[in-house]
């Protein structure tokens, strides 16, 4: 790469218009079919990608139950940290809550959607040819 290319990409980056990349996280919907048949209605959640910084946290806190934590800390609606969802499925913990409401299944694939948000699990970048 160029020296001059090098400094646009900086300068760029730089710029004061920027965006806050920070904080600008992906965001997604999905849709629970089980519980939207179930419940007559669409149950759909959505979920944010989560930073660098959280998600070392996670993965350092290790346990059993990292796709429930990782489910925990992306999914913005519905609030899974609800004391009345707690009580509503006898559970002492929003983990616990979450395993009452959702099956096995239906708990991984919404942990690997807030993976997805986070760039794992899918190219972020690709390659460049002649550049």
């Amino acid at each position: 790469m160029s020296e001059e290319k090098k400094t646009d990409l900086l300068a760029l980056l730089l710029r004061p218009e920027a965006p806050d990349v920070t904080h600008q996280l992906p965001t997604a919907r999905y849709k629970v079919q089980r519980l939207s048949e179930l419940l007559g209605q669409d149950v759909v959640f959505s979920l944010r990608g989560l930073p660098y910084g959280k998600v070392q946290r996670l993965r350092e806190s290790g346990g059993d139950d990292m796709n429930v934590q990782i489910l925990l800390a992306g999914c913005e609606e519905p609030d899974l940290r609800s004391p009345q969802l707690q009580e509503k499925y006898g559970a002492a913990t929003p983990a616990e809550a979450v395993k009452a409401l959702l099956l096995p299944g239906e708990i991984e694939d919404l942990s690997r959607a807030v993976e997805k948000l986070c760039g794992y699990r899918r190219m972020t970048i690709e390659e460049v040819k002649n550049a």
